[in-house]
């Protein structure tokens, strides 16, 4: 980290920082990140050097430069403290998608079926447009998740 860029924290950052930590309701990597800021503050005392740090924090050298950087390039205590979303495909199956399957499962199988299979629900639901696609693997998580089973 650059020698001319410090991590100083205003007195209401510093009490946020120390209420997060003494409330114990935060995830420990938000703890450990608050505890990374109160350790690099300049505005009190000398701060400690980024081994020093991790060595007391038990995390790697890495984690304590990025955690004080995001802090120094954006000065804001939740940029540093909580990771940023991350990108991902929306779930296929949402609520309204669930309840049609489970009414489509607890249903009559279709003409000539014993029972219904995974693969033929996940294809009577693309049949049907109630999704564009989808595998039977995400069929049976979703009915693993409800506690259903396809067995009689």
């Amino acid at each position: 980290m650059s020698k001319h860029r410090k991590v100083i924290l205003t007195d209401e950052q510093r009490q946020e920082l120390e209420a997060l930590i003494h409330s114990g309701n935060a995830p420990a990597r938000t703890q450990t990140r608050a505890r990374i800021l109160l350790l690099s503050d300049t505005n009190k005392s000398k701060a400690l050097s980024e081994k020093r740090i991790a060595t007391t924090m038990i995390c790697s050298a890495q984690t304590v430069h990025n955690v004080r950087h995001r802090f120094i390039e954006h000065n804001e205590l939740a940029t540093a403290l909580y990771d940023q979303p991350r990108p991902g495909q929306a779930p296929k199956i949402t609520g309204e998608v669930e309840a049609k399957l489970i009414a489509m499962v607890c249903s009559n199988p279709p003409e000539g079926r014993k029972r219904w299979t995974l693969q033929l629900v996940a294809d009577k639901l693309v049949e049907l447009k109630i999704l564009d696609s989808i595998s039977d693997v995400a069929v049976m998580n979703c009915l693993k998740k409800m506690n259903l089973s396809l067995g009689e």
